[in-house]
């Protein structure tokens, strides 16, 4: 079985979207905000795609490497 990772993280944000580092910076803020994170906690795989309505198996196979 593949080891899959639990946090998210701004690059994988990148390659999910297309877009730039910097929005993925921008867009886990939001998320950290939205679950009432502090600023040193990790935003999960699993409450950026309740967040961003995507699917856990859709997101996974980008951010494995």
């Amino acid at each position: 079985m593949e080891a899959k990772r639990i946090c998210i993280y701004p690059k994988d944000v990148q390659r999910i979207t297309g877009k730039s580092e910097r929005y993925g910076r921008t867009l886990l803020a939001q998320i950290k905000g939205y679950y009432q994170k502090q600023e040193h906690q990790f935003v999960s795989v699993e409450e950026f795609c309740q967040y961003t309505g995507l699917k856990a198996e859709q997101v996974y196979p980008l951010i494995v490497g």
